[in-house]
């Protein structure tokens, strides 16, 4: 066994860590590895070979079709004033019982999550929209910074998800490559409609969790998260225009996946059009705004799809150095089995979600770790909710959760650093909570799947 793949992984998160852009500091690091190889005669050169019809199968795949969609989806909601709305509607509703507006904040970041599937721009939007709000009723300083931290990372987790669409499509192939492995040609595969539906049923738990941790503060405590008084009483005629057209959009795209209606790129298809749809129905579609729509749209989707095209390189290096072999060699010799395999990955992507985003942590760590994992017989779908709800978790601890920056750019002065970690300290234990369940029940995460797939 050569150490050659341990060096490369490490060479990457030194220049990752230097602040190189993900996509060139893979691709780059990758291509001076092999180069180095072929020099001293160490290292394949036809394992190059495959990269451009790694690349073709990349922009030709159709899961990640799915992938510009559901950004187009979320930005339209987001950069429109629908979000907005939302949010006054709920607080409207709420508002006059004691935690009442945390509780809107919760719900409609739940919505929000199912919509733009990305945790910058929920936290972001969330924070500019609900902090003032909630800062001018008189909310603890802490628990408003923590629950719109928690709640800006509901997107990891709920489908339909941008997380769950690229985990899904890596898990898919780390399964099929687990398999073959094992001699077994005859492979099965997993679907992002499968990591969407085994993800629902712990992404709704987390939401409860956090209402009833919320509702108990409040209870006990209720001058942390007074009521407010004296507010407009919300008509039905309201509710309906400001709830029902985003909370319908939500329900029709996630329904026809898990109905098996739609695959989640033709679900994805439908759910852009029809937010472009509704803004343009309640007149917040405009040549301003659109523009910003396609820009954000057109730049995430670059970023997202540079970054796979960076990973497919160094996943064919590292594999070319015998990277594979050696992770399930250490694999074999932890002790436990998969128990004790599955321990030790979730912790290094626990500590890896402290300096990487998802997207590289997904692209870079699964697909190391993914076949060593399902060789030893773990379940993909329960793999994929776990390792979901790991990074989500990761997002939210200090001192380098990337939800706590983004919160803390958009924050107001008022709002110390210190608020905010010690805000998100009983959602990062919330969190752990739905791990430890997840882990002791599996079951949590495999049942809808098995109900609605068999």
């Amino acid at each position: 066994m050569t150490l050659a793949p341990i060096v490369l992984v490490l060479a990457v998160f030194t220049v990752l860590i230097l602040g190189y852009p993900v996509a060139i500091s893979l691709a780059g690091t990758a291509l001076l590895a092999a180069a180095i190889g072929i020099f001293f005669g160490t290292f394949d050169s036809a394992f190059l070979s495959a990269t451009p019809s790694r690349i073709f199968g990349i922009i030709s795949n159709q899961t990640l079709v799915a992938v510009p969609l559901f950004v187009l989806m979320g930005v339209t909601l987001e950069k429109t004033k629908l979000a907005e709305q939302l949010l006054n509607t709920m607080g409207r509703v709420f508002g006059d019982l004691p935690g009442g507006l945390g509780i809107s904040v919760t719900v409609v970041g739940m919505l929000m999550a199912a919509s733009t599937g990305i945790v910058g721009a929920t936290v972001v939007t969330m924070g500019l929209m609900a902090l003032p709000i909630m800062l001018k009723s008189k909310y603890h300083v802490p628990l408003a910074a923590g629950t719109i931290c928690a709640t800006g990372t509901l997107g990891q987790i709920i489908p339909p998800s941008i997380a769950l669409v690229l985990l899904g499509d890596v898990l898919s192939n780390a399964y099929q490559q687990a398999q073959l492995s094992q001699g077994i040609f005859n492979t099965k595969s997993v679907s992002v409609g499968d990591l969407f539906a085994g993800a629902l049923i712990p992404g709704l738990l987390l939401v409860l969790l956090y209402l009833l941790y919320i509702i108990l503060v409040s209870a006990s405590k209720p001058n942390l998260a007074p009521a407010i008084k004296d507010q407009e009483s919300v008509t039905g005629r309201d509710f309906f225009a400001s709830v029902f057209p985003p909370l319908f959009l939500i329900f029709a795209v996630l329904g026809s996946i898990l109905a098996g209606v739609a695959t989640p790129t033709e679900a994805a298809g439908v759910g852009a059009l029809g937010a472009i749809m509704l803004a343009f129905l309640k007149n917040e579609l405009n040549v301003n705004n659109l523009r910003e729509i396609s820009i954000s749209t057109t730049k995430t989707t670059s970023m997202v799809f540079f970054i796979l095209i960076g990973a497919s390189l160094f996943s064919l290096v590292f594999r070319g150095y015998g990277g594979e072999e050696l992770i399930e060699h250490w694999f074999s010799l932890i002790p436990g089995g998969s128990t004790g395999a599955l321990i030790i990955v979730m912790l290094v992507i626990f500590l890896l979600g402290f300096i990487l985003d998802f997207i590289e942590i997904t692209f870079i760590v699964v697909p190391i770790v993914g076949p060593g994992l399902l060789a030893l017989g773990v379940d993909p779908i329960w793999l994929g909710v776990m390792i979901a709800v790991n990074l989500q978790t990761s997002f939210l601890t200090p001192p380098f959760g990337f939800a706590l920056f983004y919160l803390r750019g958009v924050a107001p002065n008022q709002v110390e650093t210190k608020d905010i970690y010690k805000g998100v300290a009983p959602f990062v234990f919330i969190q752990l909570i739905l791990l430890f369940l997840l882990a002791f029940n599996p079951r949590l995460a495999t049942w809808l799947p098995e109900i609605l797939y068999g």
